[in-house]
């Protein structure tokens, strides 16, 4: 299992359905938490925001689709890929939850394998980075099976927090990126790491790159981007 593994919360408080779950997506290659009520999935998001949701609607203290209505209107995880997973299969609950944002709904019982589909599927829709075998910007090649970087055909050694930078800024070229947002997008995670850290990574990343260094740029008051176009 590769250790740039793609972290899930799964919210369920039926145990024997969460184990079930959090068995079929290690199986899969996944990372999961588990939290069986609402107040442990709003600690699980302020410690960690994770790369996707399963989302359970019946849960003990407050309704799944309350709790993606209020995470919905949280500018930090309004965006967050979330899958409704219920025994509510009449058409006008599959609406209502997703009229309340839920990105995709299956039902239960579910298909482990269709699952595990629909996750790769929402993956690829909203985290493109993670849904690309091959990425390349300028003289960069990224290989996110293998976790290979090669610059002008040679490769480089990069750490977690340095591969999961780049693979990033190169699925997202010309775009700028604060500090909080790239802790957000490429850590998912605002409670352990400084803002200032990110610094050291770009830093570090730029050393790393070599002849590619150039490609991050720095905008001054704001954050860092990738050079849309690089120099050859």
């Amino acid at each position: 299992m590769s250790k740039y593994q793609t972290h899930i919360l799964i919210v369920e408080d039926e145990p024997g359905i969460a184990e079930l779950l959090r068995f079929t997506l290690d199986d899969a290659g996944f990372s999961c938490e588990i939290a069986y009520s609402a107040s442990e999935a709003r600690q699980a998001i302020v410690s960690v925001l994770p790369k996707a949701v399963l989302l359970d609607w019946m849960l003990p203290d407050t309704s799944g689709l309350a709790l993606l209505q209020e995470w919905r209107s949280q500018p930090r995880s309004a965006t967050l890929p979330v899958i409704m997973l219920t025994a509510k299969g009449m058409d006008e609950d599959k609406v209502r939850g997703l009229n309340a944002g839920a990105d995709d709904y299956v039902t239960k019982p579910f298909s482990p394998k269709e699952l595990i589909a629909r996750i790769q599927a929402l993956l690829r829709r909203k985290i493109p980075e993670l849904g690309q075998s091959l990425l390349s910007h300028g003289l960069i090649q990224i290989d996110t099976d293998r976790y290979q970087v090669t610059v002008d055909s040679r490769e480089i050694e990069l750490d977690q927090a340095e591969f999961k930078l780049l693979r990033f800024l190169v699925a997202h070229p010309d775009r700028i990126f604060s500090r909080a947002q790239l802790l957000d997008k490429v850590w998912g995670d605002h409670t352990f790491i400084e803002e200032r850290t990110v610094d050291v990574h770009i830093m570090r990343l730029r050393k790393s790159l070599g002849l590619a260094a150039d490609y991050v740029k720095t905008v001054r008051g704001v954050g860092y981007k990738l050079n849309a176009e690089p120099a050859a």
